[in-house]
């Protein structure tokens, strides 16, 4: 049982978070929905046939990670790239949309901005598309964002690293970043790749999800012991002052060096959709963070803002208002 003078505190870091300064690396895509109805099967296969009634675009990856740390009223940079083609228009114009300004995109030659298309009818989804090029930045790509993101370091008070494995979160990115981001004590909140993990000694937190959480250190979560290992393990390879594993209803796992754990259940009523439900989760423990908050208080924020966006089909960012309340429903 949480006490309740943390969940108010939790409450009051959600309230401090408008103004604060956080900067989001990473793997941004554009995810788009087309909406529909299917009342058949194909004749020519055994598939759904689904009439298509309206297409939406929202952002997705770390653009959705900005997204969600705008909607919390934080001023958000976003460090990322896309490709030299008409989705990439799409991208800086949802960004601007939701007031994250896009001036710090890289452009990719012969690399797309990566579309994913949900097919989704009668709230449930029937199909995803995903259209991309996974390939690493090269070495002068890389030169090119480290140069941009440096000089933003001193304007944070926090990174996220949404690290899809799509090719902008390299181990030259790392290497010339993450010292930096220490240096100036930064918290650093990743949402992490497996193949990374090593890369990301001295970071605040990693917050996987149990799947991802096994792939890092090669072992599959299939109860509570094999949980316990596989934080242990993550903790020792990367040093993180903590690792947040979300374990769908079961809710979130806090694990701290030296044992400490804290069990939090979840507090969704509703699941539609879990869809960019790790973007909203990193997004609010590193705000929490840069404003302050406890790594408990962060982990309680994240839980309960994942809480209310998986009640919405697609991705979709917490509301301020509702998280407060979420937050202190029960003090």
């Amino acid at each position: 049982m949480i006490d309740t003078e943390v969940l108010r505190s939790a409450a009051r870091r959600v309230e401090a978070m408008r103004g604060a300064r956080l900067l989001v690396l990473g793997d941004l895509m554009l995810d788009r929905y087309v909406w529909g109805q299917a009342s058949r099967v194909s004749p020519e296969a055994p598939v759904l046939v689904v009439e298509a009634e309206s297409e939406t675009e929202r952002l997705g990856g770390a653009a959705n990670v900005a997204w969600n740390a705008r909607a919390l009223g934080a001023e958000t940079i976003l460090v990322g790239a896309v490709g030299r083609d008409a989705n990439a228009g799409r991208v800086r114009d949802a960004l601007s949309g939701v007031g994250v300004s896009p001036e710090h995109l890289l452009e990719r030659e012969g690399v797309p901005t990566i579309l994913k298309t949900r097919i989704v009818a009668h709230q449930q989804q029937v199909l995803r598309l995903d259209q991309e090029k996974r390939l690493d930045l090269d070495s002068g790509e890389a030169a090119r964002l480290i140069d941009a993101t440096l000089p933003l370091l001193d304007r944070v008070q926090g990174v996220v690293i949404s690290d899809y494995g799509k090719g902008v979160i390299t181990a030259e990115v790392l290497a010339a970043l993450l010292p930096e981001m220490n240096r100036r004590s930064l918290p650093v909140c990743v949402d992490p790749k497996e193949r990374h993990v090593a890369l990301y000694r001295g970071v605040s937190t990693l917050t996987p999800n149990t799947g991802e959480a096994g792939e890092v250190v090669g072992i599959r979560i299939r109860d509570e012991a094999g949980l316990y290992r596989v934080a242990e393990e993550i903790l020792k390879i990367t040093a993180a002052r903590s690792v947040l594993i979300t374990r769908g209803k079961e809710g979130m796992s806090l694990f701290e060096p030296g044992g400490a754990v804290t069990h939090l259940a979840t507090v969704a009523r509703e699941v539609y959709d879990v869809t960019g439900a790790g973007d909203t989760v990193v997004a609010c423990f590193a705000l929490a963070l840069a404003v302050g908050g406890t790594l408990l208080e962060a982990a309680l924020v994240s839980n309960h803002a994942a809480g209310l966006v998986i009640r919405e089909v697609g991705t979709a960012v917490p509301r301020p208002t509702e998280l407060v309340a979420s937050l202190l429903e029960n003090t």
